[in-house]
């Protein structure tokens, strides 16, 4: 298991309790971001607990949601079945987003990515993987911490619960054009980029990114 997956893992505990702008901003994004959810085949990357998958599940036809943290996944499955909402068949599935996924050729019609690929070191791999599963037509949508705040120092973090250190998610720091070209490279189109900061912030550097493009 990775320095990720095992940080991600002590964290899955408290994850949904902490204070986290950063996780609270991007659900509200995913939410007005206007995708074409309704009645489609949905692939979540780095789903965590699942605060976006039941989101989702509530407006899909599917939702394959991969994680590679076994205490997110757990997370997700409980709160997911507690929660009973869903009208979409979901699976959860512990992957590595870097190997190929347990989808189909052209047989997902979004592809949803959030504040997941900080954590990858080379894009490639998951870009190609989008190309392989989308159908023509679909919608790739990423949302990561904005570059900008990582060249300040902003990172995935949390305090230990038992020993009350804080940890930083190992990452890694990609620019807007990584992103937008990394989609480019396999043949995707942009269709938007936008830039996100709290309401009542009064930093005025944008918390998050999202990319938006389609096959």
């Amino acid at each position: 298991m990775s320095d990720i997956a095992r940080a991600y893992d002590r964290w899955s505990a408290s994850y949904d309790a902490d204070e986290n702008p950063t996780r609270d901003l991007d659900a509200q994004v995913l939410r007005s971001a206007g995708l074409p959810i309704d009645g489609n085949d949905v692939l979540e990357l780095g789903c965590g607990t699942g605060k976006n998958t039941r989101w989702l599940a509530q407006h899909a036809a599917s939702v394959l949601a991969l994680d590679f943290s076994p205490g997110m996944l757990a997370r997700a499955r409980a709160l997911s079945a507690a929660d009973g909402a869903s009208r979409a068949t979901l699976r959860f599935v512990a992957h590595d987003i870097t190997r190929p996924w347990p989808a189909d050729d052209e047989s997902i019609d979004v592809v949803v990515g959030n504040l997941v690929l900080e954590h990858i070191d080379d894009l490639s791999p998951v870009f190609a993987n989008v190309r392989r599963v989308l159908r023509g037509g679909g919608t790739l949508h990423l949302c990561e911490l904005h570059p900008y705040r990582q060249l300040r120092g902003g990172q995935a973090h949390f305090t230990d619960a038992a020993s009350g250190d804080v940890t930083h998610v190992p990452a890694f720091v990609h620019s807007v054009s990584d992103y937008v070209n990394g989609g480019i490279g396999v043949g995707l189109t942009l269709v938007r980029i936008g830039e996100w900061l709290e309401e009542t912030a009064e930093d005025t550097v944008p918390r998050l990114l999202t990319v938006t493009l389609r096959k």
